[in-house]
């Protein structure tokens, strides 16, 4: 659609990797004050709709009215690396780390505030027709927005990737 396209063209000269600031709230800790697990997962994929908002220039919600067809999750990989603490203040990022014609991986990462690494987590998706009830080839120009967005990384595996951030964390 013109739309989509004039937003493509928008978002050229934006950042691959997005970023938001969150404060982690009581409700969301186990009673010894720890977030937990499935909240790092909640936290990550609303930052990730917010980035898709405000840095793709689409809602998943517009975009599937628009087209008939959305991404679903096929697969998340998380690692817990530290523990993330009632009312701390975290820094969410995220970045497409593979796409191809059907399937692209999310990577997040929740960071404390000296940039040590809390957990990491991978989200791979596959573009899905809501009315076939069938994954298909992504749209030319959606799949040229998210190779645009690409960022290459130098670990090929989730595995290679948390031994990275560990290793990383125990340096800072």
């Amino acid at each position: 659609t013109a739309l989509f396209t004039e937003r493509f063209f928008f978002f050229c000269t934006m950042e691959k990797e997005f970023s938001s600031t969150v404060k982690i709230r009581f409700a969301d800790c186990d009673p010894i004050g720890h977030l937990n697990n499935v909240k790092y997962l909640e936290y990550m994929l609303n930052a990730r709709e917010d980035h898709v908002e405000q840095n793709y220039g689409f809602t998943y919600e517009q975009y599937t009215r628009e087209t008939g067809c959305t991404w679903v999750t096929i697969q998340n990989e998380i690692a817990y690396l530290k523990e993330v603490r009632y009312n701390s203040t975290v820094n969410i990022t995220s970045k497409t780390i593979m796409v191809d014609d059907i399937t692209a991986v999310v990577e997040l990462l929740m960071k404390d505030e000296n940039g040590k690494v809390n957990a990491v987590f991978w989200l791979t998706v596959i573009y899905f027709n809501m009315k076939t009830r069938r994954a298909e080839k992504m749209p030319d120009e959606t799949l040229e927005k998210f190779e645009h967005f690409l960022v290459e990384i130098d670990h090929k595996t989730f595995k290679e990737r948390v031994t990275f951030f560990r290793n990383q964390n125990r340096a800072k």
